[in-house]
């Protein structure tokens, strides 16, 4: 075994490494529910429905540092380890969600990944937002990469199953199963264009139907403290 990796594993600090990432997924959270919230006060439309985050749990980063050639010396640059999950209700409140991540100062972005107009090969579908996030420590600040993936409901529902499929068969799909993943990711593909055809009428009965979103009662709440963790 690799000397650096053998450190990293035995040795590594990992309560300290990952405390900047713990407050930084945190704030991250409060931060965009705070925008939903601003929304809901206006009496507009909110772009974010909730907002899920992780850290990725330290066996979880061993495991992509043996594959990906990471190091208690640069494991640091790995972007995924604080992540955040933005979920919407339709295509077209993605582009918003980028634009109010795009308008703040509060943190940098450093790479965008559009897996929603170039899908992976598998039908993979979502956007990636590579962050530089300064987190305020009692020593100083420290800077931390985190990713911030926006999503619809109809994406993140196939991107869960795929993602549960995956973890049994580590990758190796049978061609019945790929094929039926890829047909599901077609059928996912075409209720978000659907969707999008009666946004307007969805969004004017929601305002009407559901009192929640005026009068700001944090109605999804539960749903934003769910963590992910075993779907990233």
């Amino acid at each position: 075994m690799n000397n650096r990796y053998q450190i990293m594993t035995e040795k590594f600090n990992w309560e300290s490494f990952l405390d900047p990432y713990i407050q930084a997924v945190g704030e991250l959270k409060i931060k965009l529910r705070g925008a939903r919230k601003q929304y809901q006060k206006q009496n507009r439309h909110s772009p974010i429905e909730f907002v899920t985050g992780r850290v990725k749990p330290s066996e979880s980063i061993k495991n992509k540092a043996r594959l990906r050639g990471f190091t208690s010396e640069n494991i640091a640059k790995m972007q995924d380890i604080a992540g955040v999950r933005v979920m919407v209700q339709f295509v077209e409140d993605v582009d918003e969600v980028l634009g109010l991540l795009r308008n703040r100062d509060d943190f940098r972005i450093i790479q965008e990944r559009d897996y929603i107009n170039h899908q992976k090969e598998s039908g993979y579908r979502s956007y990636h937002v590579v962050i530089e996030y300064p987190v305020e420590m009692v020593n100083g600040q420290k800077k931390i990469f985190a990713e911030i993936q926006i999503r619809t409901l109809a994406m993140n529902f196939w991107a869960t199953i795929e993602h549960s499929l995956n973890y049994k068969y580590q990758g190796a799909f049978p061609e019945e199963l790929k094929t039926r993943l890829a047909t599901t990711a077609k059928i996912a593909f075409a209720l978000d264009e659907e969707m999008s055809k009666i946004r307007e009428e969805i969004q004017e009965a929601q305002l009407l139907f559901n009192p929640s979103r005026r009068k700001v009662d944090d109605g999804v709440e539960n749903r934003d403290d769910f963590d992910e963790e075993n779907n990233w």
